[in-house]
């Protein structure tokens, strides 16, 4: 005579295959915490990656500047040895103006290249055009995105 504890159950509703006894609800459950839990993850590992490449960039950036100033220096300290050689040929003022002169001629060069550059900058096409889609997406009517 065998004695069991608990209801008796009729056959077809024991547990679930690979289910170990947990209801569908339990299941819904454990999956909605697994994928937080990723999503939670990856945000964590892109806040490091944000992080270290930040700093990275910071470091470039200030390296970038310490070369900038050295190489003004180096502009400034190479004007000032033209200017003083021509004005062993021409005096010293028409020697500075000489230098003055070249200086602007670089300004504006430099100056209309770097307008005709900013004029063609789109910001993020691809990025906007995507994002736009995302509440179409979620709403299960991708269609209207290829319209």
């Amino acid at each position: 005579m065998s004695h069991t504890t608990g209801a008796s159950t009729a056959p077809g509703t024991g547990p679930a295959p690979g289910g170990e006894g947990r209801g569908l609800g339990e299941l819904f459950s454990s999956v909605t915490e697994d994928l937080s839990a990723l999503v939670r993850q990856e945000i964590a590992l892109a806040k490091a990656e944000a992080t270290q490449s930040a700093t990275r960039a910071g470091k470039g950036a200030g390296l970038l500047a310490g070369a900038g100033v050295a190489g003004h220096f180096v502009l400034l300290f190479l004007s000032v040895a033209a200017w003083w050689g021509l004005g062993e040929l021409i005096g010293r003022g028409w020697s500075a103006l000489v230098v003055a002169a070249v200086w602007a001629v670089v300004t504006a060069v430099l100056a209309a290249r770097g307008r005709t550059q900013l004029k063609t900058v789109r910001g993020l096409p691809a990025t906007t055009s995507t994002l736009q889609q995302v509440p179409s997406a979620l709403k299960g009517h991708e269609e209207e995105n290829h319209r």
